[in-house]
């Protein structure tokens, strides 16, 4: 009976963790930075899923430009998030952080979107895209 009434307990918490990620309100959290090291972070992003913290160039019409980088992401919060850049990012320059994620793809836990592509794409919860603008120091 103990060991019955520990495997629910048990249960009953994972289902509440598992409800709690796919319920949580994507966003990402960051601030401007030094990328010398080649290197974005973003403090804190929250995921619905599992998927990719994908870095894009942008500029000031907001609009999200090649890919840059990326970064897994788990189903939920993740902290310090950190995305190798795979250009140079020059002092000055806007990046896009953006939530995408791992759906549509032909290998899961491969990041395949290109730009404009449906593989590994954006999310978009009531049509807008989960992202912050942060300026390369």
């Amino acid at each position: 009976m103990k060991y019955l009434l520990s495997s629910a307990i048990a249960l009953t918490c994972a289902a509440g963790v598992a409800f709690a990620a796919a319920h949580a309100t994507p966003m990402v959290e960051a601030a401007d930075q030094d990328v010398s090291n080649g290197i974005v972070s973003a403090e804190k992003v929250v995921a619905g899923e599992n998927g990719w913290l994908v870095v894009h160039r942008t500029d000031a019409e907001m609009k999200p430009g090649p890919v840059v980088g990326y970064a897994p992401l788990r189903g939920g919060e993740n902290t310090d998030v950190a995305a190798i850049l795979q250009e140079e990012v020059k002092s000055g320059e806007m990046l896009m952080l953006m939530v995408h994620a791992e759906q549509g793809g032909m290998k899961t836990g491969v990041f395949e979107y290109t730009l404009g592509a449906k593989e590994d794409g954006p999310i978009k919860p009531d049509g807008k895209l989960v992202m912050k603008v942060v300026t390369a120091k």
